[in-house]
């Protein structure tokens, strides 16, 4: 037997109540430096965490934090309901440096529409893969919905960028330089929704405080759908306001025009520096485990709660990311 304490590792370790305590959680989840582990340490990371949940002994840890880390780099690498390993740029701890990548070639080559055209497919791309890579593993995304939700939130990225593109050509540069966020909420606004149809035709399963099932609601899903594209935008806001305010001040004071080769480089650190805090607080605004009043779901769902749990006044369901 293991001489270490005993703690519940498949709940977050921090309070998922407060605000401090999700962002805390999601800057482990999302720790870019969880790309850099080796097929070794993240065998050994899964050695640690199956042993610990069997209360195996584990004789070459000393502590219950260097389990929770073996635990959190596990989590950035294996799919939560089925193990499977996830391919690398599908991993949550992509999200910084792939997000730097394409925010910033996004709002450096944003005035032809050749590269508007290229940048908005890429962004669709990565997220299609990470959307697929980090599905449901009980109600996996079919073949069909993949497809059409990457071409829907494609045409609605590449139709807002582009019809904005014409609309700002004579207006300040600064409005050229935040078309691409616009056309980045609007594919979030499109492409979150048909990925996750089937809740929304089926409703997500609502749970009491001991996580037994008691119904299934289609509102919990709509409102759960909702804070996740409310959390994607505002992951993106911070790098693609803040970035364009600091380049059209560069370009003001003669900056880019004496250093034109500075562009690229300057969005892409300042993008990166941005989305290292903005990812993990972003995730942080809503808590995953998400509640609802039972007296604000659908009249149905409602009174059969009411009816076989009168005991219940709140019940719970996974909002996802």
């Amino acid at each position: 037997m293991s001489n270490l304490p005993r703690v519940d590792i498949d709940q977050p370790k921090f309070d998922q109540s407060t605000y401090f305590g999700r962002a805390k959680h999601f800057f482990l989840v999302t720790n870019p430096l969880n790309l850099f582990a080796s097929n070794e340490e993240l065998e050994r990371a899964r050695d640690i965490v199956t042993k610990y949940r069997a209360n195996q002994p584990l004789p070459d840890v000393k502590s219950i934090d260097e389990v929770w880390r073996a635990k959190y780099l596990y989590d950035s690498a294996h799919h939560p309901e089925t193990g499977e390993k996830q391919i690398i740029v599908g991993r949550m701890s992509a999200q910084m440096p792939m997000n730097t990548f394409i925010t910033a070639g996004m709002m450096t080559f944003y005035k032809t529409t050749r590269a508007v055209v290229f940048w908005q497919w890429f962004n669709q791309t990565f997220n299609a893969i990470v959307n697929y890579t980090n599905r449901s593993g009980t109600s996996p995304i079919s073949q069909s919905q993949l497809i059409t939700s990457y071409c829907l939130a494609t045409g609605g990225a590449l139709a807002t960028a582009l019809s904005l593109n014409r609309a700002v050509k004579n207006m300040s540069p600064i409005f050229g330089r935040l078309v691409p966020l616009v056309a980045v909420a609007a594919a979030n606004c499109i492409n979150i929704p048909c990925m996750r149809m089937q809740e929304l035709r089926n409703g997500v399963a609502l749970l009491d405080a001991k996580n037994k099932e008691v119904g299934i609601s289609k509102k919990a899903a709509f409102v759960g759908i909702s804070a996740v594209v409310i959390s994607r935008i505002s992951m993106a806001i911070p790098g693609m306001t803040l970035t364009p305010l600091l380049m059209n001040k560069l370009e003001k004071n003669g900056f880019l025009k004496k250093y034109p080769r500075s562009n690229a480089p300057i969005q892409t650190l300042f993008c990166g520096f941005i989305l290292i805090f903005s990812t993990p607080m972003g995730c942080a605004f809503f808590s995953q485990r998400a509640a609802i009043k039972v007296n604000d779901l659908e009249p149905e769902v409602r009174d059969h709660l009411k009816k076989e749990r009168p005991d219940l006044d709140t019940v719970w369901y996974n909002k996802g990311l």
